[in-house]
C-alpha cells in the first residue's frame, strides 16, 4: 500500500504548494534517470518508467544545474555578436556572484539528452567560458511556444536593439513562422511588425553584421537607413564605408553613423536671390529661382502696395501668359 501511495504521488502532475521551483539538482540525478531509461525493465517500463516520466515532468517544471556542452542554440537566432567588452563584464559578474537568473530550455526535439535554449545566450556563453554548470528552467516547448518565449524575454530588454528585432522578426517569417506568432513574440502590431520586417529585409545582412546591434540608432534612423540602401550603388558606398582601415575600432553606433552619412543624400547648393529694382532704386523684390521653385519674395517695407496689387494681378497675368503661349 505505501508502495502504490508512493508511486500515485509521483504520478500527479501538480506539484505541492511552494515547490513549483525546486532547488538545483546535481548531475548524479540527471544521470539516474538516464539509466533507469536503459534499465532491464526496458526503456520507459513498468513501474520504473512510470517513475521516471514522473521525475522529467517534475524536472519540466523546475530549476536545475546542466552541463553547457548539452545545451543547443535556438534554431532562430535572436541577437547580433555580442562585443567583447559586454561579454568580459558579464562573465567577471557571473565570476563573482554567480548566475543569478535561470535561463530557459526545452528538450531539443531531436536528440535524446540534449537541450535548446529559449533565452539566455549570453549567460550560457559565459558560464561555458567559465566552466560552470548552468541553472535552467526546463520546460517542454512546441517551435510556437519557444520562439515566443524567445521574443518576450528579449522584448522586455531594454538592451534589445530595432535591427535584432527586425533580424528577428525576419528570421521568424523566413523560417515559416506566422506573423500572428511573430507579432505575439515581440509584443508588436501589424505595422509595427512590416517596419521590422522591412528594414531587415532592405538592409543586407553583411552590412548588417558589420554595424552591430547600435542600440542608441533607434528605430527611425534604421528604417530611414534602409531607405537610403536604395540601389546597387548606395550599397556598394555602404560597403566601401564599412571596408575602411579604421571602421572596426569604431564602436557599433560609431559605425552606424559612419554609413548613415557616407549615405545622406547630397545638399544642393544655395542659389543666391537675384534682387529687382525699381527705376528710382528701390530694392523691390528678390527673386530666387533654382530646381524646385522660383520664388519672388516683396519687401513690404519698401513696396508694401505693389505687393497687394501683384497677388491681385496674378490672374490677369497668368491668363496673359497662357495668350501668348497659345498664339
Amino acid at each position: 500500500m505505501a508502495r502504490k501511495n508512493l508511486l500515485a504521488g509521483l504520478l500527479d502532475e501538480k506539484l505541492p504548494a511552494g515547490n513549483s521551483v525546486a532547488t538545483p539538482q546535481p548531475d548524479g540525478l540527471i544521470q539516474s534517470i538516464h539509466g533507469l531509461q536503459s534499465s532491464a525493465f526496458g526503456p520507459r517500463g513498468g513501474a520504473i518508467g512510470a517513475v521516471t516520466r514522473s521525475i522529467e515532468q517534475m524536472k519540466a517544471h523546475s530549476v536545475i544545474d546542466l552541463v553547457a556542452e548539452i545545451i543547443d542554440a535556438s534554431p532562430i537566432a535572436d541577437r547580433l555578436a555580442d562585443t567583447d567588452n559586454d561579454h568580459h563584464l558579464l562573465v567577471a559578474s557571473i565570476r563573482d556572484h554567480g548566475q543569478q537568473v535561470p535561463i530557459l530550455v526545452r528538450p531539443h526535439p531531436g536528440q535524446e539528452g540534449r537541450y535548446q535554449i529559449a533565452y539566455g545566450r549570453r549567460r550560457l556563453r559565459a558560464l561555458k567560458e567559465l566552466g560552470r554548470t548552468v541553472r535552467a528552467i526546463v520546460k517542454p516547448l512546441t517551435d510556437e511556444q519557444l520562439v515566443v518565449a524567445q521574443g518576450q524575454e528579449n522584448s522586455a530588454r531594454t538592451d534589445l536593439s530595432f535591427i535584432e528585432k527586425a533580424l528577428f522578426a525576419a528570421r521568424l517569417e523566413e523560417g515559416g513562422f506566422t506573423r500572428e506568432t511573430i507579432m505575439s513574440a515581440l509584443s508588436v502590431d501589424k505595422s509595427g511588425l512590416s517596419r521590422l520586417i522591412s528594414s531587415a529585409v532592405k538592409i543586407p545582412s553583411n552590412i548588417i553584421e558589420a554595424i552591430g546591434p547600435a542600440p542608441k540608432a533607434g528605430r527611425d534612423r534604421w528604417v530611414e537607413l534602409s531607405t537610403r540602401l536604395d540601389g546597387a550603388a548606395a550599397i556598394e558606398k555602404a560597403r566601401k564605408a564599412a571596408d575602411g582601415v579604421q571602421f572596426s575600432t569604431l564602436s557599433s553606433d560609431e559605425r552606424f553613423s559612419k554609413i548613415f552619412e557616407a549615405l545622406a543624400p547630397k545638399k544642393s547648393k544655395a542659389v543666391r536671390p537675384t534682387i529687382w529694382k525699381s527705376e528710382d532704386g528701390l530694392r523691390v523684390a528678390s527673386i530666387r529661382d533654382d530646381a524646385k521653385a522660383v520664388t519672388v519674395t516683396i519687401d513690404k517695407a519698401v513696396a508694401a502696395d505693389f505687393g497687394a496689387y501683384l497677388v491681385e494681378t496674378i490672374p490677369e497675368i497668368y491668363a496673359a501668359f497662357k495668350r501668348r503661349a497659345d498664339a
